[in-house]
């Protein structure tokens, strides 16, 4: 089951796979312990479920990560909308599938930082910015 972010430690020691979960596009990025600078990977655009996890387990067996972050969004005032729900599944599912530690955070300013970049396809980066969120709020 995924763990809030303050529940992990420095003790992993590896790389770390983050997403941002969207209904259409999964953006992906990775980084590692070591350097904690989160790089952009790929943007996952598979129309079904199975087609995306398929692609998923991919990264999955090619980097092996020691854990995956995923982009939880709220509302503003820290409020559940109609996404939370969906990544908070999305990110049990990764957890449940392939055994990977798996951690929420907080996506909610991520998107004003890359809201400038509007008709693009900024997935990947806003997963980068996610495990970047990551990289910076744990020791």
């Amino acid at each position: 089951m995924p763990q809030p972010t303050s529940t992990l430690t420095s003790s992993l020691s590896g790389t770390l796979l983050a997403f941002d979960f969207g209904l259409k596009r999964i953006g992906v990025a990775t980084g590692n312990t070591v350097m904690r600078q989160a790089q952009t990977l790929e943007i996952i655009s598979d129309v079904t479920n199975d087609a995306k996890f398929i692609a998923i387990a991919k990264l999955i067996a090619s980097w092996q990560p020691v854990l995956c972050v995923v982009g939880l969004p709220m509302h503003p005032d820290g409020a559940a909308n109609e996404m939370t729900q969906r990544c908070q599944r999305f990110a049990n599912q990764l957890h449940g599938r392939f055994g990977v530690p798996t951690v929420l955070v907080d996506e909610r300013y991520s998107s004003a930082v890359l809201s400038a970049k509007r008709g693009e396809r900024i997935d990947d980066q806003a997963a980068a910015l996610i495990l970047q969120q990551y990289f910076d709020q744990t020791p």
